[in-house]
């Protein structure tokens, strides 16, 4: 018989923690990411430069970057649960949402393997391991 592996996921945009389940066994994985989370002016009111004629728009920039960095946080989390055979997932935010779409979007079953994203507010290491269980055992 083969042994079912799930995982829980709790997600915000400056982290991620994977609980999988297995055999009886939880296995924790902690994923930082490496998104800035605000944009650093030297000058206060300075709001982009002037290059030549062109005003280059510093808030811009740092959203796109901002955006890179979130996918690449959403690519390894999604690459961390390749062998999962079931995800739920939780946090606070859109950032869940976000993780939803990508696995919905992968071209695996990853998508068959979501079976709930729900809101969640921040949460201890104890009580995040608690939640998965619980929705497993459900």
């Amino acid at each position: 018989m083969k042994k079912v592996q799930q995982t829980g996921i709790w997600i915000d945009s400056s982290r991620a923690i994977l609980v999988t389940l297995e055999g009886g066994k939880e296995h924790i994985t902690e994923l930082d990411s490496e998104m800035e989370n605000r944009m650093y002016h030297d000058h206060g009111g300075n709001k982009g430069a002037f290059m030549g004629r062109q005003h280059v728009n510093d808030e811009r920039k740092f959203e796109e970057r901002r955006k890179h960095q979130l996918q690449d946080f959403l690519e390894d989390v999604v690459y961390h649960t390749r062998y999962t055979d079931e995800l739920y997932v939780f946090g606070p935010a859109e950032t869940k949402t976000a993780l939803s779409k990508l696995i919905y979007e992968d071209k695996t079953n990853a998508a068959m393997k979501l079976k709930a994203v729900e809101p969640a507010d921040k949460m201890s290491l104890n009580k995040i391991v608690a939640r998965v269980k619980k929705f497993y055992l459900h």
